[in-house]
């Protein structure tokens, strides 16, 4: 293996890992603010996907509004249904937001894979970058993979704003600490959990543009949430930051596995890691680090 094959290994692995880390971070979002764990995460990705697909191809709209109208609407079909279904499961029974969660994304999927123009065949969406590489050195690096990487930098940086600089950030956080004292302070609860669930379709939306150019858009992309989840597990289920570096540790393992096991051994790489984590570190990597549990 050259320097230059572990390179473009690695810089796949990073992206693969960029998209994971989105994911996860939506899972963090829902569960730090409601306690909930959504298990729709991938169907809302892949619905992403094909509402910027469907804005641009049949509704004419130029690519970037696409993306932007896109993933406005899954923020708002989000916050919707929060509003109309999930927020009356709330409570200490998250059993039953879980397996409604596990049924909405069903609906979803089905009701996709109904449209024979969306089941029939895989899609690409046309961004500017996706097939192109840039030459460094005497190693090629894809551009979908360079673009996933730089734009999860920025949306990183934009959530790290959002949550240090703005009220409804810093409402949101102080609603993940303790909703009773944030409730006292003046805080409306019920307004965070549908921000949070807002949130976190946005990002699955975000996360399914960016994973179009190198899986296509099809029913079945959502399937990489079923990764995702052990990201969310890896960096500990209550902190964003671990969130994104467990998906992008996680993705570097998986590339490096792939080059170094047997054809399909990689795809078990994710849950062993999981099950690691959860017997040695059951907070996560996080609470590892620190030194509790």
């Amino acid at each position: 293996m050259t320097a230059e094959t572990l390179i473009q290994v690695l810089a796949s692995g990073v992206a693969t890992g960029c998209v994971y880390g989105l994911v996860a971070l939506s899972f963090v979002l829902i569960y730090k603010a409601t306690g909930a764990v959504s298990f729709m995460q991938g169907e809302l990705l892949m619905l992403g996907a094909f509402v910027v697909l469907a804005l641009h191809e049949a509704a004419g709209l130029p690519l970037a509004a696409a993306v932007v109208l896109g993933i406005a609407a899954l923020a708002a079909f989000g916050a919707l249904l929060e509003r109309t279904v999930l927020r009356r499961t709330l409570g200490p029974a998250h059993l039953t937001a879980l397996l409604l969660t596990f049924g909405l994304g069903m609906v979803m999927r089905g009701t996709v894979g109904a449209v024979p123009a969306a089941s029939h065949a895989m899609h690409r969406l046309p961004l500017p970058f996706a097939g192109e590489s840039v030459q460094w050195g005497g190693v090629a690096l894809a551009a979908e993979h360079l673009a996933v990487i730089a734009a999860t930098g920025l949306l990183a940086g934009a959530l790290t704003l959002f949550f240090r600089r703005t009220r409804a950030g810093l409402a949101l956080r102080a609603c993940s600490e303790n909703s009773d004292i944030a409730a006292l302070m003046g805080v409306s609860v019920a307004g965070m959990h549908t921000l949070a669930w807002s949130l976190g379709a946005g990002l699955a939306a975000v996360a399914g543009v960016l994973l179009a150019p190198v899986t296509f858009v099809h029913p079945n992309m959502g399937l990489v949430a079923l990764k995702a989840f052990p990201a969310a597990v890896l960096g500990g289920m209550a902190s964003l930051p671990g969130a994104l570096a467990g998906g992008v540790f996680l993705g570097v393992v998986e590339a490096l596995a792939g080059l170094v096991l047997p054809e399909g051994a990689k795809d078990v790489v994710p849950y062993l890691l999981m099950m690691a984590v959860l017997l040695l570190f059951p907070g996560g990597f996080a609470a590892g680090l620190r030194g509790r549990p």
